[in-house]
């Protein structure tokens, strides 16, 4: 792995050419069928998801969508996804489950976004509600953080049972520069609070919320898009032949809330240790 600073893989993990959903998609699933809409509200661009075959095996694919340029981010909101894009992703794990079809989560979003209208639609109890089923689905749930990973917003589609960040991804409860806006008063002193959040893939395999880290070719994952689609293509075969291994469908379930409480654990110990 290679040496960098905690702020240096933010950078990388926030690169606009780096790769997101909708490029694991075509690189690695074929007949890709996208599915829209909450029937609710509408549909949010900044949440992707439809139903895939990965190697031939039928699967649903959910992810965060971030743009490569700024017309593209422009009509993704920059990743951020709405109360209406998490009840999508909500339905298609309804759907998953109906059918048996293991769920893969790509995530990558700075966070929910915070907006005056998304609140009003109930943008907290839909990152709530998406917590809540994924911690009652029955099907195997795999996730894969391949940049960002912000605060609630990108947890509603991380509860799986196997987490896997590729090695300049981040996961955190908000983005540095807001920790640091809340502790400091000074955005300025983002650096120093990437190092104090402990939000590196590293950091996050010790503590036991990421379950394997993939790694990336030096300059990262932009540099090389194609040995990371083998990379993420061997891991993800990898834990969907551990998932069918488990041969009851409440145990997939048992043992993501027993994965869950060990991650909370070493966080409450890691968080009382810096106390």
């Amino acid at each position: 792995m290679a040496q960098r600073s905690a702020f240096e893989r933010v950078t990388l993990a926030r690169h606009p050419d780096r790769p997101g959903v909708e490029d694991y998609i075509r690189a690695l699933f074929t007949d890709f069928f996208e599915q829209r809409g909450d029937r609710l509200f509408g549909d949010d661009a900044a949440i992707l998801g439809g139903i895939a075959l990965f190697h031939g095996r039928p699967v649903t694919v959910i992810g965060q969508r971030k743009g490569h340029t700024r017309q593209e981010n422009l009509r993704c909101n920059f990743g951020m996804p709405g109360p209406e894009g998490y009840r999508k992703a909500q339905r298609l794990m309804r759907q998953a489950e109906k059918f048996g079809r293991p769920v893969l989560t790509f995530v990558d979003t700075p966070g929910a976004y915070p907006g005056l209208e998304a609140e009003a639609r109930g943008q907290g109890e839909a990152i709530a509600q998406s917590l809540a089923l994924m911690s009652r689905l029955r099907v195997p749930i795999i996730t894969l953080v391949t940049g960002e990973g912000g605060s609630g917003g990108a947890l509603a589609l991380a509860m799986g049972n196997t987490v896997l960040m590729l090695e300049n991804a981040v996961y955190s409860v908000l983005s540095p520069e807001g920790f640091a806006s809340i502790l400091w008063k000074d955005p300025a002193r983002a650096r120093e609070a990437s190092e104090a959040m402990r939000l590196t893939a590293a950091d996050l395999l010790e503590l036991g919320v990421a379950d394997r880290v993939l790694p990336e070719p030096e300059a990262g994952a932009q540099a090389d898009p194609q040995a990371v689609y083998r990379t993420v293509n061997a891991a993800l075969v990898q834990a969907l032949r551990a998932a069918d291994r488990i041969a009851s469908p409440a145990e997939h379930r048992r043992r993501r809330y027993l994965a869950m409480g060990r991650s909370l654990v070493r966080q409450k110990k890691e968080q009382t240790a810096w106390d």
